[in-house]
């Protein structure tokens, strides 16, 4: 089974990104808007145990994350995604380099750029156009995030969450 680790942003933030999602983003209705903390990996059962004791152990030792989404910015020429840009912080790096530690399942398929997508899989054109008209609209929203959540992928291709770890600690 496919599972991966987010981070749900507030309600007001995914209202905002499902503004967009809605129109642009074809996996709207399989996942709430989130920041990917671990990109999907495939675990058995057995493993499942042993990722959410790793996970409890990561919640105890790091704190709420501050997330500040100050932009609006692409993954082109790499993909035609759009997202909200969460500024990086030294505990973004930090937790998500102790949860690839810690879970050592799947590969590592592009380097950490928080971040909560708005809109994927278009054409070229679409994506310059859209982009263009979102960026005048800009986002500029900051929170405190204070739950990890480690999410299973359904046989119909949607998310859904196995468990979730409250952020407790001080790092």
């Amino acid at each position: 089974m496919n599972y991966g680790i987010v981070a749900f942003p507030s309600k007001k933030l995914q209202d905002l990104a499902n503004t967009y999602r809605k129109r642009y983003d074809p996996h709207y209705a399989l996942v709430t808007p989130h920041m990917t903390l671990k990109d999907p990996f495939e675990a058995d059962e057995a493993e499942v145990s042993k990722i959410s004791e790793a996970l409890t152990n990561i919640a105890r030792d790091f704190a709420p994350l501050h997330i500040h989404a100050s932009r609006i910015s692409s993954f082109f020429p790499v993909t035609n995604a759009i997202y909200f840009r969460i500024e990086p912080t030294d505990q973004l790096a930090a937790i998500q380099a102790a949860l690839n530690e810690a879970i050592p399942f799947g590969e590592k398929k592009h380097t950490f750029v928080p971040h909560i997508t708005i809109a994927q899989k278009m054409t070229d054109s679409e994506h310059d156009d859209i982009l263009g008209q979102l960026r005048m609209t800009g986002v500029d929203e900051e929170e405190t995030i204070d739950r990890i959540h480690l999410m299973y992928q359904l046989e119909d291709g949607s998310w859904t969450a196995h468990e979730t770890f409250r952020l407790t600690g001080t790092r």
